[in-house]
């Protein structure tokens, strides 16, 4: 028992097998000149193209504020969640341009732009914002429509007679 190994390099050199620790990433900051981040986020039909800059936390889409474009809290609602989640609420000003789609599918698109953008910009709240799922792409969209169906799986109506 005198010859004890206690390190991965002592088991390697036993062996003869060179040992190779990993290094752990480090993700730098992603900016342009004007010291934005951009990112795409999308949600069924919808595409948004998000930029985001420090600011005091204005958000305009499609050249409205937030409030007129996304009327219904509900929908405000889902746009501030990654920056309630990240905890920079008010930090960022947002530009974003949305095509396709209805209004919920186009915030769902504008938030997992923000949510990448953020990300893009300050690599420390990624695990804040994986965690919450925000940087996954909701692949659900609408079931095509089958031959002999009315939709996707609803039949036309029986008739005994």
């Amino acid at each position: 028992m005198a010859d004890q190994i206690n390190t991965l390099e002592e088991l390697g050199a036993v062996a003869g097998v060179e040992v190779v620790t990993e290094e752990v990433i480090s993700r730098e900051p992603v900016r342009d000149e004007l010291g934005r981040s951009y990112a795409t986020g999308k949600r069924k039909d919808a595409v948004a193209r998000v930029w985001i800059k420090p600011g005091s936390g204005k958000v305009v889409v499609n050249g409205k504020e937030m409030d007129k474009y996304f009327a219904r809290p509900v929908l405000q609602l889902i746009l501030r969640q990654p920056f309630q989640v990240a905890g920079v609420e008010g930090e960022f000003d947002v530009m974003a341009t949305v095509k396709g789609g209805g209004l919920t599918g186009q915030a769902g698109a504008v938030k997992h732009g923000i949510s990448k953008a953020l990300q893009l910009y300050d690599p420390s709240l990624r695990g804040a914002l994986k965690a919450a799922g925000f940087l996954t792409r909701d692949s659900r969209v609408v079931e095509r429509k089958k031959y002999g169906k009315r939709k996707a799986r609803r039949s036309f109506q029986f008739s005994k007679r």
